[in-house]
């Protein structure tokens, strides 16, 4: 006689579910924290919800905000959550799924809950206060672009003909760096960089991962690099490189695969190089 052991069973029953194609129609329960405004208290809220063909997060959002009973038949506010593109490129649903931070809108139904009953627990992003339910204030990410001058400075000037030449090779890295949407994953799975409601502390606060690949690529921009010593001297300050704790959450969670440990190591060996020359010319 053979034993089967409960690990053997749980193996044959996954297998079984991913082989299945999920069936349209099912329900789904979205366990959703909730929460009336900053500085109010977060509760959850449970919805079902009837899966349709191709459903993502962000659909089965919209059934929730036409029709928002929970489970127990209770009537209560739509949720609130932000968005835009819905194909991945402006990165405004940023919301944490399952424990996971990650894009909504590319987080398709049948992959979370493949299963009659499955549950998805969806939460707002810890590292940036919470405006309403899932909505955060990502005011924060765009200032520390702002510290690092990620932008070409070319406002105010006239035709200047053509650009710079670039090479092919640099060209293919500009662009990695270049599809960044500033959706904020890799700064919630920064250990590095926490909440900081208080805007004054900002300047000296953890910069984050985007900042530090932004601040490459247009340091990398014929046009651009005219900033760089300034964004070497933002770099180099408080909340700059040295406070990174190379934990590299951020590269496993950016939605666009883009390279942040790369653009975070190449950034501190011409930091070093910037501060030699500096301290050579003193300039």
């Amino acid at each position: 006689m053979t034993t089967t052991t409960a690990a053997a069973r749980n193996a044959a029953s996954n297998s079984t579910t991913h082989t299945q194609a999920p069936r349209v129609g099912r329900k789904v329960r979205f366990k959703i924290q909730r929460c009336e405004g900053p500085g109010k208290p977060s509760t959850y809220e449970t919805y079902e919800v009837a899966v349709e063909h191709g459903a993502n997060v962000i659909s089965c959002l919209r059934q929730i905000a036409a029709n928002p009973v929970t489970v127990d038949g209770r009537q209560t506010t739509p949720v609130v959550w932000d968005s835009g593109c819905l194909e991945e490129v402006c990165g405004a649903c940023t919301m944490v799924i399952n424990g996971k931070v990650r894009q909504s809108c590319s987080c398709l139904i049948d992959e979370y809950a493949p299963n009659e009953g499955d549950t998805i627990t969806l939460e707002p992003m810890s590292k940036f206060p919470v405006v309403r339910d899932l909505w955060v204030d990502r005011s924060r990410l765009f200032h520390n672009l702002k510290r690092v001058k990620a932008w070409v400075p070319v406002d105010g000037t006239y035709s200047l003909g053509s650009g710079p030449r670039e090479k092919p090779e640099k060209q293919e890295v500009r662009y990695r760096l270049s599809e960044c949407m500033s959706c904020g994953c890799c700064l919630e799975a920064c250990p590095q960089f926490n909440l900081e409601p208080d805007q004054e502390k900002w300047d000296t606060s953890f910069i984050g991962a985007h900042a530090f690949s932004q601040a490459r690529l247009f340091n990398l921009h014929e046009t651009g690099k005219e900033l760089a010593p300034e964004r070497f001297e933002a770099l180099a300050g408080p909340g700059g490189l040295t406070d990174c704790g190379n934990a590299q959450n951020c590269v496993k969670v950016c939605p666009k695969n883009i390279p942040l440990t790369e653009s975070i190591g190449a950034m501190g060996r011409a930091m070093t190089v910037h501060s030699i020359k500096r301290w050579f010319t003193q300039r």
